[in-house]
């Protein structure tokens, strides 16, 4: 495995600021935001999918530092009420899968959508519940008439321009647990996969290491993030894991997300490891900071020295004990 960073964090830096900083941190791979909700401060999609220099020129800066593009990331909302976003989330990925094939980057990150209620709908709606039976009416169209159609459509374009899509499991997206994705996935193609971010499924309840079993078994493992939550539980027992509070609130929020290390232990990070690996995942570790309590720099060298200590870099000894 590699380790690598979600270079988003770093939006207020140079292309080339933000290479050196990385490189001198101890990362050997960049994931890059070409638009949507994680901005575009590091590729310009249009000016390097017109010209070919660019793109050359744009490679080199990253590979003479001895760097790799892990995945471009376009996370949006394709199939959302708000006409004027989700066209401008589907023309971004459809250009960031364009890009990812005439620059050899193997994945495109985003979310798999949320769509209204009904045509004519003002507002994303995600149910929760299967009853009052609307909300489960609600569900079934949102997935026959809107996720479906869209990712059978365009999971067959991905697949076609030889890229694999990894749709991160988060709440508010009809897309949020192993199940949803392999769901997805079997009415799709297997282009679709995850961008598997255990910070999501630990406020969802799901055990990191049990859900890279379930998705490493059917090698539906894309990419992953790392990035850490803590669960308070005094606050879980007021406000419950749907917590709406601002993440700002942080004294009273039932979780919050944690640098690596800061919300579960060093061993159960190294338990993920040796499951990414057990389970056939052997690409790229991206660092995602969203950590509320640490500046940008410290909480992602928190992250890196964490990281370092218990990644599986290199191809396993033949078993000269037995």
């Amino acid at each position: 495995m590699k380790l690598g960073v979600f270079t988003v964090l770093f939006a207020d830096k140079s292309f080339e600021e933000m290479l050196d900083y990385v490189k001198a941190s101890g990362v050997s791979a960049v994931e890059i935001g070409t638009g949507n909700y994680p901005g575009k401060a590091h590729c310009d999609l249009d000016g390097l999918l017109e010209s070919e220099e660019k793109r050359k020129d744009y490679l080199k800066q990253i590979e003479s530092r001895g760097l790799t593009i892990s995945a471009f990331s376009c996370h949006g909302n394709p199939i959302s009420p708000d006409k004027a976003f989700a066209e401008e989330s589907h023309d971004t990925f459809k250009k960031t899968v364009l890009l990812a094939e005439l620059m050899n980057v193997p994945v495109v990150n985003c979310f798999s959508g949320t769509a209204g209620d009904q045509e004519g709908a003002k507002y994303p709606n995600w149910p929760v519940v299967p009853w009052p039976n609307e909300y489960g009416d609600v569900l079934k169209w949102q997935w026959e008439e809107k996720l479906v159609p869209y990712w059978k459509e365009w999971g067959k374009y991905a697949q076609d321009h030889h890229v694999k899509i990894g749709l991160e499991l988060h709440g508010g997206f009809l897309v949020h647990t192993p199940y949803t994705l392999l769901k997805l996935r079997e009415l799709t193609c297997d282009a679709i996969g995850a961008n598997l971010d255990p910070s999501h499924l630990w406020w969802q309840g799901i055990d990191p290491v049990a859900a890279i079993k379930i998705l490493g078994k059917e090698n539906a493992i894309h990419h992953f993030h790392a990035k850490d939550t803590y669960i308070d539980q005094d606050n879980v027992n007021m406000y419950g894991l749907t917590d709406m509070q601002p993440y700002g609130e942080v004294q009273t929020r039932a979780w919050t997300f944690r640098s690596v290390g800061c919300g579960h232990s060093n061993q159960e990070w190294s338990d993920m490891m040796s499951a990414l690996r057990t389970f056939g995942y052997d690409y790229v570790v991206s660092i995602e900071h969203e950590d509320p309590l640490m500046s940008i720099e410290e909480g992602f060298k928190r992250a890196v020295g964490n990281l370092r200590s218990i990644l599986i870099e290199e191809q396993p000894s033949a078993m000269w004990w037995v």
